[in-house]
């Protein structure tokens, strides 16, 4: 017989939790752009979808309450540059919001909520240089569960959760589940029919934006 991991789920994150690592993760922008000392450059806070979005506008009201600058929130759109696009079901596209003023010269933060393979990283640089040529690009994200495919590194971590390719990190925001949670969820698949790669991805259709 094959064996059978067992399923259960572990909640990692409560909602108190990711409220705290959100402001967290906002104190730490703030430090490192040094947004509060007058003389940074401009700082633009740019979420992937589905789940960086939601991020994204969290950040950014933490970041404006804690340091009394007003920074651009927007969204990134990657559908068309994924190295998946032609497998699965259509992608809806979705908006890409940027400042009038572009983003040449500025700070970008990218966000999403989970990091995994590293390719959505990837396919959002690629859309972000076709937008224009910031100074920098920073990433940040709320869960790192590690299996890196490309060698893709987060500046800012809301919480490190090393996995096994038979675990599932999931992901619940209000703003799109009604709830604020992150779960750890172990397959019931036999362990010698794991495929390869999963353990973080959801189904395209699903398209949670884990990266």
């Amino acid at each position: 017989m094959n064996p059978t991991v067992d399923s259960h789920s572990v909640v990692l994150l409560n909602p108190d939790d990711v409220n705290r690592t959100v402001a967290r993760i906002a104190h730490q922008i703030i430090e490192k752009t040094a947004l509060d000392s007058g003389s940074a450059r401009r700082v633009v806070v740019l979420g992937i979808p589905s789940g960086g979005v939601p991020l994204a506008e969290r950040l950014q009201k933490k970041i404006s309450e804690f340091s009394g600058v007003d920074v651009f929130q927007g969204s990134l759109d990657i559908t068309l540059y994924r190295d998946d696009l032609g497998r699965g079901p259509h992608r809806a596209l979705k908006p890409t919001i940027i400042p009038d003023e572009g983003i040449d010269g500025a700070t970008v933060i990218l966000v999403d909520d989970v990091l995994f393979s590293g390719r959505t990283i990837r396919a959002a640089l690629d859309a972000l240089r076709d937008l224009g040529r910031p100074d920098a690009v920073q990433l940040a994200v709320l869960i790192d569960r590690g299996h890196r495919q490309l060698p893709i590194r987060a500046d800012y971590v809301g919480k490190n959760i090393p996995t096994a390719a038979s675990e599932d990190v999931t992901v619940a925001l209000h703003e799109l589940d009604g709830r604020d949670e992150v779960t750890l969820t172990r397959s019931t698949t036999p362990a010698d029919q794991q495929p390869a790669n999963q353990g973080g991805q959801v189904p395209p259709a699903a398209d949670k934006g884990r990266a």
